[in-house]
């Protein structure tokens, strides 16, 4: 993945990740009922990086295609318009980042804000301004529903 260097010295990272910290915790304390919105933004990095294919270097976070149809519609995606809709207050003040950086800073600040480890992370993605080119079904479909399987003694 190409990195670029002058768009991510533009951007106070610390500043960014403790405004990602605290929208987590006002958003959490807004909810009054338990849930967060950090468990999606480690979804919403997960699924931005996951259709990277190391076969032939299509794909992944560079990009953040997830912002156009057709990837921002698949079933894979689901429900991951509201983590990119949450983001926007902190992308417009902060235009400089792309969004593939913001979405994967968010998922690591996310795990670290629910108690998991620091997770080294480098700034530098860019953000396309065209659609993806990579296939649909790279991710599992979220929007499926799953099975429970039932224990056979």
């Amino acid at each position: 993945m190409n990195f670029s260097e002058s768009a991510a010295d533009k951007v106070d990272i610390k500043a960014v990740k403790k405004d990602i910290a605290d929208a987590i915790e006002a958003e959490f304390e807004r909810r009054g009922d338990g849930t967060s919105m950090a468990g999606t933004l480690v979804r919403l990095a997960w699924h931005a990086s996951g259709t990277f294919s190391k076969e032939d270097g299509t794909g992944g976070s560079n990009g953040a295609t997830m912002r156009f149809a057709p990837e921002a519609v698949w079933g894979a995606n689901a429900g991951l318009g509201s983590a990119r809709d949450f983001l926007e207050p902190i992308k417009k003040k902060y235009p400089s980042m792309s969004y593939a950086d913001l979405w994967t800073l968010a998922g690591v600040t996310a795990v670290e804000e629910m108690g998991g480890p620091e997770i080294p992370w480098k700034a530098g993605r860019t953000d396309s301004d065209k659609p993806t080119t990579v296939p649909d079904g790279r991710l599992p479909a979220a929007d499926s529903g799953c099975e429970i399987g039932r224990a056979h003694v």
